[in-house]
């Protein structure tokens, strides 16, 4: 999976992104999606939608292949569909209770928006018949899953933490060491730009990138309680004294030319900001796991040749949080759907309980460059020329007392726009960590 469709399937078309055309880029359609046969408000067959590019596809096609060959009395019919189109047709299916049994979803506040409205099955029951599975399950990714107590959806495929990268050959130029704490990282801004040489990398045109800044800081000066008050809503969260601590340290280092010229207009979708960092432009990045394959791609001998670190966020002195937590994308989700047919709920409990997360899928995945959400799924890294790096992100996961879901997908889809706009004006100084609190407090009422 490419860096530009993970980070796109996972986070901004989720929620951000805007709506497109009705029109459906099916790849293989292999049931007549939204039909009356779809699972969802009328009876039939059990349904499942999933995202299109490879491996990802590939992996998911398996899995239902799979399942329906060892359970010829309880298929599932799978349609594909690429994210924005898949995005446009979950929202008009659900509206119309026509949704398919089983419903791809990223969690956090479009799965809250579901329950809300009765879309979507309590699977509080399903796990505890299912316990084994539970246990399988990395005990962070359940986080998204959970609205008042109750789980919601099944978390599954892969994780993609937030990680501090590093190019170690300009490091070792200026005679540096790697960062541990949030001194050493405003130390380190002068003495790269003394060297003609950028702090760090940042596709500041995407927003979202930005975003990833606040989430940690965030969570190393407030502990995961400062943001957790924020999603409950808790009127004036957003001022939070730690918020406002976390807000003036991001401008801090604006101020003193932490980011590369120009990082307003650089996209990240485009790579353009790992290949900063590989170029020897940037010394350093804070972007998703999911990056760690393209620039292994497209970067030369960067990685091969061990010109790249990583490390998770530094610990900020005096702060609240544990430098065990993390951020970022604790896993893909399936929910069940509140409108199927009692005979297409049955079929789509038993695949999502034997059939989702199986031997087979956490090669497969493992295969891809990808670390599942499995306990014990590293006992399949070795051999395989990334085993640190598939240790180092399986560790982060597993071993996160938080993991928190990236604010754009763990808030409303109206909150999450207006703090990516909000976010972007904060980053090009247009506005006080003050007013960055008041504009954010006012998206709490109701």
């Amino acid at each position: 999976m490419s860096a530009t469709t993970s980070r796109r399937s996972l986070l901004a078309l989720a929620l951000s992104a805007p709506l497109v055309g009705t029109a459906l880029a099916a790849c293989g359609d292999s049931g007549p999606a939204g039909s009356s046969g779809s699972g969802g408000g009328g009876g039939g067959a059990a349904t499942i939608w999933i995202l299109t590019g490879q491996p990802a596809e590939g992996i998911r096609t398996d899995s239902v292949n799979a399942f329906n060959k060892a359970n010829p009395d309880s298929k599932l019919t799978v349609s594909t569909y690429q994210n924005d189109a898949f995005k446009t047709k979950i929202r008009t299916a659900i509206g119309a209770n026509q949704s398919p049994t089983i419903i791809w979803t990223w969690g956090g506040g479009g799965l809250r928006d579901y329950v809300k409205n009765g879309q979507v099955e309590d699977l509080t029951s399903f796990f505890a018949d299912n316990a084994a599975l539970k246990d399988k399950l990395f005990a962070s990714a359940f986080g998204a899953a959970t609205v008042d107590d109750k789980i919601y959806a099944v978390p599954c495929e892969n994780v993609s933490p937030i990680v501090m990268f590093y190019n170690k050959k300009l490091f070792q130029q200026v005679g540096a060491e790697l960062p541990t704490t949030w001194d050493d990282v405003m130390a380190l801004v002068p003495k790269f730009n003394a060297a003609g040489i950028a702090p760090f990398s940042l596709g500041g045109q995407s927003r979202w990138t930005n975003m990833m800044w606040l989430e940690f800081l965030y969570d190393r000066i407030g502990g995961s309680e400062l943001f957790d008050s924020i999603y409950q809503g808790k009127p004036d969260a957003w001022s939070h004294p730690d918020s406002i601590t976390a807000l003036t340290k991001v401008q801090d280092l604006v101020k003193a030319k932490g980011f590369i010229n120009g990082f307003a207009s650089i996209t990240a979708d485009s790579n353009a900001d790992q290949a900063l960092l590989y170029s020897g432009k940037a010394a350093m990045m804070l972007h998703g796991a999911w990056t760690y394959s393209s620039m292994k791609s497209d970067g030369g001998d960067f990685v091969t040749g061990g010109n790249l670190a990583w490390s998770s966020f530094p610990t900020v002195t005096g702060g609240k949080g544990d430098p065990t937590d993390t951020v970022g994308n604790p896993s893909s989700y399936y929910a069940l759907s509140s409108k199927a047919s009692d005979e297409a709920k049955t079929a789509a409990k038993k695949f999502l309980a034997e059939g989702l997360v199986t031997d087979a899928t956490v090669k497969a995945w493992v295969e891809s460059g990808a670390v599942p959400i499995v306990n014990g799924s590293d006992s399949e890294f070795s051999g395989s020329d990334d085993a640190d790096w598939l240790k180092f992100i399986y560790d982060t996961a597993s071993g996160a007392k938080v993991f928190q879901q990236s604010w754009d997908q763990a808030l409303s889809p109206t909150q999450a726009e207006t703090l990516l706009d909000n976010i972007e004006k904060l980053f090009g100084l247009a506005i006080t960590p003050e007013e960055f609190a008041k504009n954010m407090n006012a998206t709490l009422a109701g």
